[in-house]
């Protein structure tokens, strides 16, 4: 994609120009040939409306490049300046309780105001045209984190107005509006569309149809947002990449769809948690399954362009990574499918909410282990990234994450802890400890490329997707279906067609007669004719099978010995039913059968903890060691395997290539 290898994310308006030449020959010692930088100096560049000043930025771009190294620069709109907002407060967004987010953080800005749109326009027009012809200027990124503070935003009458014409384009009529939201019920039908208001907080629960319409509507308003400023970005100053830093399993706006407007996908990875998270909990797994994803988003390698590289807090501080674990964790993103890593940051802040969100350099600029840790990472793994890039790692087991499923699930999730991510995390859990490659795909994507399919909670049954689950299976896959699928059509309406599931019941060879939500308990299954049992949770489908066999039985309530998980012969392919959400043991056994039949294999066998991945190309093969615990580890590897043989220290990493 260029041929940068490392970057960092730099502030040159947060320091004394007298230290630009001092942190551009650091970087280069480090091995770092592009930074990131602009994407929060709107006020900085153009303090007045039309006067544009780039000359410290010019400046600081003409430092790095004397060092060898090329930019990124990021659009400012996820901070309008306070001058903005003086003159235009309308673009200030609103939640769904109509309270304004004001001035004084980030991400306070309307994506649909028109009037914003023409700031946005001035400044990032004038901004291309700057910097069109610099050689050191490499590419863009378009805002920042687009969804990030959005959740439950905005609700102002400007998104209200683009709302409509989203339905109108939509469903063309509103009485078709009408019959596709049911709003039949609690007497909310609609004479024009000029009556339906954005989704806002009500007496008494809210339509679903409503919701999940206005969740497609936010995604595809930060996809227009997005394509708006590209679309400049092209026009002035082609020749230029642009990526964008997405967030993993964040589900603001479908990075499937906002990953068709980018040159390559970018990505924020933070290992060690973003403060909040209970940072004991071990989730080397999770963070794996969104670099997969991101993986996905273009089915190439990626960026990471925000990677941690220290401390991360805000009000409340994180915990210190732990000595080899910023390497770890850099390794981590490269081996599933990263061609660059872009650390974040180069120096801890000294003012404003990020002070305590650490840099590879310390608050006094000195380095220390931080520094020390990460440049010995890049120059022992330099070499073998440079060789790698452009490979990928060769899957044949997939996934599907579905956008549409989730905001689904979320809206009505029958379960308060039932998650999608979290569902689906049950499996690719299962098939990480087994060291199984996977993609996560979207639903459109095309399932013949897998041995193995997972279509977890496929709540919504679209037209077409019983077909193509069909075809798959037919044509000699094995399909993994889980509880609560085939329950909507594709509005959010219950269907009534056949049993649940829904268009899968013969595919599956089992019905369900009837289901428990497991509130404040849990129920346990038990394997084939074994006595012993394992738990699961949320809920449990009771099943009647046509011509499934039952493969593990309920174990308590009274359902006790009925069917919870079913495999079905379908053409030449197999078809599971799992109607529960199975605990991490039960999973384990159903995963192991699962692979079994699909003849799908792991990498090889490692300890729990140690993480096998492996990127290939032109014959060649680069196999990851990662040990994400904090005790040294002896893993068995194949004869077929070059390299460094001995045990894994805590936290350690370890490249060994095959052709």
């Amino acid at each position: 994609m260029s041929g940068h290898l490392w970057g960092v994310d730099y502030y040159p308006e947060h320091w004394p120009k007298e230290r630009w030449a001092v942190d551009a020959s650091m970087m280069r010692e480090m091995g770092i040939t592009v930074v990131r930088m602009a994407e929060f100096s709107w006020q900085k560049f153009e303090p007045r409306e039309g006067e544009f000043h780039f000359e410290e930025l010019d400046e600081a771009i003409s430092v790095l490049a004397k060092e060898g190294i090329d930019c990124i620069l990021g659009t400012p709109s996820a901070a309008p300046p306070a001058w903005i907002i003086e003159r235009n407060p309308e673009i200030e967004p609103v939640d769904s309780a109509d309270h304004v987010h004001h001035f004084g953080g980030r991400h306070h800005d309307c994506q649909s105001n028109p009037v914003y749109r023409e700031h946005i326009r001035r400044y990032v027009t004038a901004f291309a045209e700057h910097y069109a012809d610099n050689p050191h200027v490499i590419g863009w990124q378009v805002d920042n984190e687009l969804g990030n503070s959005h959740g439950d935003l905005c609700y102002c009458p400007s998104c209200e107005s683009r709302f409509r014409q989203w339905l109108r384009e939509k469903y063309g009529t509103v009485e078709e509006l009408n019959r596709c939201w049911g709003t039949a019920f609690w007497s909310q039908g609609y004479n024009s569309f000029e009556q339906v208001p954005a989704p806002r907080n009500t007496a008494s629960g809210h339509n679903p149809s409503h919701q999940l319409d206005w969740k497609r509507f936010c995604s595809d308003l930060v996809c227009e947002f997005h394509q708006f400023q590209a679309d400049i970005l092209r026009a002035h100053a082609p020749g230029k990449f642009i990526t964008h830093n997405m967030m993993g399993f964040a589900n603001k706006v479908s990075y499937y769809d906002l990953g068709k407007q980018l040159e390559f996908a970018s990505h924020d990875q933070y290992p060690g948690g973003h403060f909040h998270w209970n940072q004991r909990a071990f989730r080397a797994d999770f963070h794996a399954a969104e670099l997969d994803m991101i993986r996905a988003v273009k089915g190439q390698p990626y960026w990471v362009m925000e990677q941690q590289s220290g401390i991360t807090g805000w009000e409340i501080v994180g915990a210190a990574p732990k000595p080899g674990q910023l390497a770890l964790w850099a390794a981590q993103s490269i081996a599933h499918g990263a061609d660059t890593i872009v650390f974040f940051r180069w120096r801890s802040c000294l003012m404003g909410t990020e002070q305590y969100w650490h840099g590879i350099l310390p608050h006094s600029g000195i380095p220390g282990r931080y520094y020390r840790e990460l440049r010995a990472f890049m120059e022992q793994t330099g070499p073998a990234l440079r060789d790698m890039q452009g490979s990928m790692p060769q899957c044949e087991a997939a996934i599907i994450r579905s956008y549409d499923q989730e905001w689904a699930i979320d809206i009505q999730p029958h379960h308060p802890e039932l998650r999608y991510i979290n569902h689906l995390m049950t499996c690719y859990r299962a098939l990480w400890n087994r060291n199984v490659p996977v993609d996560l795909i979207p639903e459109e994507a095309d399932f013949s490329r897998y041995r193995l399919l997972i279509a977890p909670l496929m709540f919504l049954m679209k037209p077409g997707m019983a077909d193509r689950l069909r075809a798959y299976a037919e044509n000699g896959g094995t399909l993994i279906v889980t509880m609560r699928s085939g329950v909507k059509d594709e509005h959010d309406l219950a269907l009534a067609d056949g049993p649940l599931p829904c268009g899968l019941d013969d595919l599956c060879g089992a019905w369900v007669t009837e289901y428990d939500c497991l509130l404040q308990r849990e129920n346990h299954v038990r394997w084939r004719d074994e006595e012993e049992s394992v738990g699961c949770q949320c809920w449990c489908d009771l099943l009647e099978t046509t011509t499934a066999e039952t493969i593990a039985v309920y174990a308590g309530d009274f359902y006790a010995g009925t069917p919870a998980i079913t495999k079905n012969r379908c053409g030449r392919g197999t078809v599971y039913y799992v109607g529960t959400q199975m605990g991490n043991e039960l999973a384990e056994r159903f995963m192991a059968e699962a692979l079994t039949q699909s003849g799908v294999q792991g990498l090889l066998d490692t300890p729990f903890g140690v993480e096998a991945v492996c990127r290939g190309k032109d014959g060649r093969r680069w196999l990851f060691l990662l040990n994400h615990t904090g005790e040294a580890q002896t893993v068995e590897i194949p004869e077929e395997w070059q390299g460094d043989r001995g045990p894994l220290e805590p936290y350690g990493t370890r490249i060994l290539t095959a052709r």
